[in-house]
């Protein structure tokens, strides 16, 4: 097989995967298609070295959080728009009380610090191991630990400030 045919199979199977990372790492769908856009180019470039390291995905991923985080540095991008949203109450059972908690950790997680952002993501979302981490975001392990316990810490206290705000009102 080519290396072009490769390339596409990887990208139609990959593809979604590094999408939900690129939006989760950044908070927002159409900078996570951006990012997603521009890793792949730079995949595409270096596709030979790639493929003779055997894991692929690892790489994408690797260049999908980088390029979401060096895109977070740019000045332009740290005015995030928020839509007006009224909050109703929702009845138990409801499937909007998932929707709702979903959302509220979402825009918790955008709270966070862009490495303890990507250290949370990568570590509980797409469940890898410290080590893979630590070299995804070419760091030591120990920062990938700590940075994970700090991300969780501020996730907890901002969601727990969050339910209290919705008792008092």
């Amino acid at each position: 097989m080519d290396r072009d045919q490769e390339y596409v199979e990887f990208v139609s199977t990959a593809s979604g995967a590094l999408r939900r990372t690129a939006f989760l790492v950044c908070g927002d769908w159409h900078r996570a298609d951006d990012v997603v856009q521009e890793s792949l180019v730079k995949l595409y470039r270096s596709w030979a070295k790639v493929d003779r390291q055997g894991n692929p995905l690892a790489y994408a991923r690797r260049i999908v959080v980088n390029t979401a985080l060096d895109s977070g540095r740019r000045s332009w991008r740290r005015e995030v728009p928020t839509a007006d949203l009224s909050t109703g109450q929702v009845r138990p059972g409801d499937h909007a009380d998932e929707q709702a908690a979903r959302d509220e950790l979402l825009t918790v997680l955008g709270t966070l610090a862009p490495r303890q952002r990507a250290c949370v993501v990568l570590r509980y979302y797409e469940d890898l191991s410290v080590e893979q981490t630590a070299a995804i975001l070419g760091c030591s392990e120990g920062t990938v630990r700590s940075q994970s316990a700090r991300g969780l810490e501020t996730l907890r206290n901002a969601i727990d400030r969050n339910r209290q705000i919705g008792r008092v009102r």
